[in-house]
């Protein structure tokens, strides 16, 4: 029974140990604001200030917007007013955000 165990707790610690490492990590730098976006317009800055690739879901998981922008600005006047999920890929690095749309 105790070799059960001890089974158990190496496979719980192994699993707990593959979440917390990261493959490429979060955007350095990485602010969105503001949230929740009552212009129309958010504001995505990081440390690089490289072009950023972003995409748009819902909280179903259909993508709604993929697009590409060179600055901060990013303009959401077509979104409804809702709860999506924003994915920002710049260079080899990600950050995925939850987005508020009044």
């Amino acid at each position: 029974m105790k070799h059960l165990y001890l089974i158990i707790f190496f496979l719980f610690i192994s699993f707990s140990y593959g979440q917390s490492a990261k493959s490429n990590g979060d955007i350095d730098g990485f602010s969105m604001y503001p949230n929740p976006v009552t212009t129309g317009k958010v504001y995505i800055s990081t440390n690089l200030n490289a072009p950023k690739e972003i995409f748009i879901y819902d909280v179903f998981g259909t993508l709604l917007l993929k697009t590409t922008i060179l600055g901060k600005e990013l303009n959401l006047s077509d979104l409804d007013a809702g709860v999506y999920v924003l994915r920002v890929f710049e260079k080899d690095k990600m950050s995925t955000r939850k987005l508020i749309v009044k």
